[in-house]
């Protein structure tokens, strides 16, 4: 039988196993991007910054627009802005470097290949992180990619964009802000006692959820998971042990305290104001 040569087409992987986690900070920072953005753009891009934890993990804590323009068939970034950008921010922090960049809008378009290519010769594997800020599925959708190469033996013929994990983790006060920024519209912000509010509702649905899951446990209606069971026992066993009458004169020093700072805040931008009247006053007379 004859042998013939075959040429396969195969991808490279840039990664087998990458993740992404990204800060909220990052995720305001582009929403503010897109805000200022210029009228006539319809998107915003920009550089990541962050670092690759040991274990792989790329960890995305800061970012920064960068301004371009784009066209059906091509792309122009304003390097020496980036570049510029890129030498103060390692003045404050050296331990951000580059990690990936960013776009808004919801998905992938056609001149991402050329802008990762470029990201792609400032740091080996660029993290694509993409924020749906027109809100086309209701709320604002945040994926990460990374990109695939598709070869012809030796020869690079095109690279295709892969979906990774995306990890966004948060403190409850950043969950109060990224709650309103999810939601289409909104009448205004919440304040400290409203933001309080809503998240003991979001910890009494937890409790109540916890509840149920341990009654379906001891009743049979569920297997039981250990992992699980030793994340609520631990949790439980983090509480403080107080009584009810302590625990109610904690929150109301807690609250006076609070308040007391609201009332002498006040009183200060009153005397703010007074001092300004009667200098601008004194400055006609």
């Amino acid at each position: 039988m004859a042998s013939s040569n075959q040429t396969v087409l195969q991808f490279t992987p840039s990664s087998t196993s990458l993740t992404a986690k990204v800060h909220p900070l990052v995720m305001f920072n582009i929403c503010d991007c897109f805000v200022r953005r210029p009228d006539q753009a319809e998107r915003v891009i920009g550089t990541l910054l962050g670092s690759v934890l040991p274990d792989g993990t790329v960890d995305i804590r800061n970012c920064y627009a960068v301004p371009h323009n784009e066209s059906s068939d091509q792309v122009a970034l304003d390097i020496d802005y980036h570049h510029n950008m890129l030498s103060s921010h390692l003045k404050v922090n050296p331990k951000e470097v580059i990690v990936g960049w960013f776009s808004t809008g919801f998905g992938v378009t056609g001149g991402s290949a050329l802008i990762h290519e470029f990201y792609a010769r400032e740091v080996p594997n660029p993290v694509h992180l993409t924020v749906d800020t027109g809100f086309s599925s209701g709320e604002a959708s945040i994926k990460a990619f990374v990109s695939v190469s598709l070869s012809l033996g030796d020869q690079q013929l095109a690279a295709q964009f892969q979906e990774i994990p995306l990890d966004l983790r948060m403190i409850e006060a950043e969950s109060v802000g990224f709650d309103v920024l999810k939601t289409t519209m909104v009448d205004k912000l919440p304040n400290d006692l409203e933001g309080m509010e809503a998240s003991m509702q979001r910890l009494l649905a937890l409790i109540e959820d916890v509840y149920k899951y341990v009654d379906d446990v001891v009743e049979g209606r569920i297997a039981p998971d250990n992992n699980i069971g030793r994340f609520v026992s631990d949790t439980v066993a983090s509480i403080p042990k107080i009584s009810p009458a302590a625990f109610d004169k904690l929150v109301n020093d807690s609250l006076q305290d609070q308040l007391l700072l609201l009332y002498l805040s006040s009183i200060t931008r009153t005397q703010l104001s007074l001092a300004e009247k009667l200098n601008t006053a004194a400055q006609i007379l």
